[in-house]
């Protein structure tokens, strides 16, 4: 029976491996094969990554500046509008 047969996958990738012969001893069980013709494929399984959500400002900030510049200057337009009605009923 083979040194490696009890051990996890990591040990037998080499990254818990602690001296050289198990490590020459892991290399020899597996063995890289590369086509000589024809197209070399890769599968890879996509898989799903959950992450933190990123919650996003339903307003952002420059939005919210240009509101307030514009309900300040409507607020202004209002004042003005009411002071020369007021100068018109007083004259």
């Amino acid at each position: 029976m083979p040194k490696a047969a009890g051990k996890t996958p990591g040990e037998l990738s080499g990254k818990n491996v602690s001296n050289n012969s198990d490590m020459a001893e892991v290399k020899s069980m597996f063995r890289e094969v590369l086509p000589k013709q024809g197209q070399l494929s890769v599968e890879d399984i996509t898989t799903m990554v959950l992450c933190k959500p990123k919650l996003l400002p339903l307003k952002s900030l420059t939005l919210e500046k240009l509101e307030k510049m514009q309900q300040a200057a409507q607020d202004t337009i209002r004042q003005q509008e009411m002071a020369e009605k007021e100068r018109q009923i007083t004259h």
